[in-house]
């Protein structure tokens, strides 16, 4: 219990100067040596290429939506127009560009990935500790690092969608004006995500799927029940009927998390239609639907092909770059860049989903009940439910009512009911419905698939085991709060002995070696 108050009492300055550390060692790991590997790398060869082309007017087919590419092509006009010179230069993609042109908007929004992942940690359950620890995992991934340092897509799709849940979680916890502004805003954000690859989607599906299992609920709940046992502290006498977390009436809904993503997914496509005008919207996405479809899989395509399957254990990285030199004394050095996720990090999230799903089974609860007698007897974390609920509502901004405030929504005496706080049921299954929602559908597709595709899991991953870990920190038993912290150096170490494959830091043979564990890494 002592571990309880230590961490419930954690200080606002505290958190935010931990933030400030994770956000600055971000942004160090990702600008360091941006320009170290003067060539285009991996699906740069593609990217940039065709980012440059939206920049000098030339037509070109693509078979991915444009987005992501007016992104790359900002950062190479905003990054030619500085006024201090970038070095070195190459005319690989048809133009004389630094490779610090082209890569340093993605090195900015991959450091902000961290922030982002706290704030829907934050939302989901107001603890500073919980938002710390999402946001530390999310800095310590290997994957996500590499991805941020070259010019690809996949950091841009991440950071849509996350904004997108966001807002979306925002939006549903508040009332009036503002809920239509941030569920506006999500809708803006899925419909980006969509726009910088398809599979964009996945973090809207997600939304569906909470949204449409609190709508259910909302809907079987018999008249006069509440969601939500009333405080004994409630000012009002009366009992009101609160909808369940992550509710929203149907026209909110539909307008915002279904026209506006497509409005906005339809308006991204007016500059390359504009510079490809030989063909139309819907020709254009049947020529990439068709591309799709044949491209097949296997080593014969890539030989970096990997099953849907592998992703959460990291079975086949791929390798974005290779260079072995020899010197003149006879050593040689291995620079590699390997695009693979912290194995310890990956490993424990996976972990993590698993137990969050066995807990949501072996408890007996609905996906979304909010009943609290299953929980009472569980000691995983060494915590009851009715007196960790009662700890909560204690710590609550609003605990004089039974309504949830944002930070946005100031107290008022008599508060207009909101969507209560999510319970560690309804969090689990926000968790583990974006997940789901975000790796399943890539089983039905047949083509050639990367690891990569697997990083929008992968953030709600980071947010199940920071979840699992934060719980275990808070325990009453010194065996948990233990192995927590084991973990979490555990994932620190694995980080810096692969950062040398994440980075391309030179390497001799015997500790590349060292660092290849599986066969299926090379």
């Amino acid at each position: 219990m002592l571990a309880f108050k230590k961490i419930s009492k954690f200080s606002t300055s505290w958190f935010w100067l931990g933030m400030a550390g994770i956000f600055l060692f971000s942004v160090a790991l990702r600008f360091w040596g941006l320009s170290r590997f003067n060539t285009l790398v991996f699906d740069e060869t593609y990217f940039v290429k065709f980012a440059n082309s939206y920049l000098s007017g030339s037509k070109f087919f693509d078979s991915q939506p444009p987005l992501g590419k007016y992104a790359i092509a900002l950062g190479i006009w905003i990054g030619t127009h500085l006024p201090f010179p970038q070095e070195p230069h190459n005319n690989l993609a048809g133009s004389p560009l630094s490779p610090w042109t082209y890569r340093w908007l993605n090195a900015l929004t991959g450091s902000l990935i961290p922030l982002v992942v706290a704030a829907i940690a934050y939302q989901l359950n107001r603890q500073r500790s919980y938002a710390l620890l999402a946001a530390l995992f999310a800095s310590l991934d290997g994957l996500f690092l590499v991805e941020s340092r070259y010019a690809l897509l996949n950091i841009y799709l991440i950071i849509f969608g996350l904004l997108g849940q966001l807002c979306f979680l925002v939006g549903c916890a508040i009332t009036g004006k503002r809920r239509w502004i941030y569920l506006g805003a999500a809708g803006i954000n899925f419909g980006a995500a969509a726009a910088v690859k398809w599979n964009g989607l996945g973090f809207l599906l997600g939304a569906y799927l909470v949204w449409a299992a609190a709508w259910a609920q909302r809907r079987l709940t018999p008249k006069g029940a509440a969601t939500r046992t009333k405080p004994k502290r409630a000012i009002s006498s009366k009992t009101e009927m609160l909808p369940p977390p992550f509710y929203l009436p149907i026209l909110p809904a539909v307008i915002n998390l279904a026209i506006i993503p497509a409005i906005v997914y339809s308006l991204v496509w007016i500059p390359h239609l504009q510079l490809n005008p030989e063909y139309r919207f819907w020709e254009v996405h049947q020529q990439i639907l068709g591309y799709h479809r044949h491209l097949g899989t296997g080593a014969d395509v890539h030989p970096y092909c990997s099953a849907w399957y592998g992703w959460p254990v990291t079975i086949r990285p791929v390798v974005y770059f290779y260079q072995n030199i020899s010197a003149a004394n006879g050593e040689s050095k291995i620079y590699h860049v390997l695009a693979m996720g912290n194995p310890a990090l990956w490993w424990f999230s996976t972990a993590a989903i698993g137990l969050l799903a066995w807990l949501l089974l072996k408890l007996g609860c609905r996906v979304w009940g909010v009943g609290c007698r299953a929980w009472k007897g569980c000691r995983v974390w060494g915590v009851g439910c009715r007196k960790e609920r009662e700890e909560n509502f204690q710590q609550s901004p609003s605990h004089t009512s039974h309504t949830f405030h944002t930070p946005h929504t100031p107290y008022t005496p008599h508060p207009t009911p909101h969507t209560p706080h999510p319970t560690p049921y309804t969090l689990i299954s926000y968790l583990l419905a974006n997940y789901l929602a975000n790796w399943l559908p890539w089983a039905a597709v047949d083509r050639c698939l990367f690891l990569y595709l697997y990083m929008g899991s992968c953030a709600f991953a980071w947010l199940a085991i920071a979840f699992v870990i934060d719980r275990s920190l808070r325990s009453s038993l010194l065996s948990v709060r233990a192995t927590a912290i084991g973990i979490i150096l555990l994932i620190i170490f694995a980080f810096i002995f692969w950062m040398p494959v994440y980075l391309g830091l030179p390497l001799s043979p015997q500790d590349w070696k060292l660092r290849m564990w599986l066969p299926s890494w090379i």
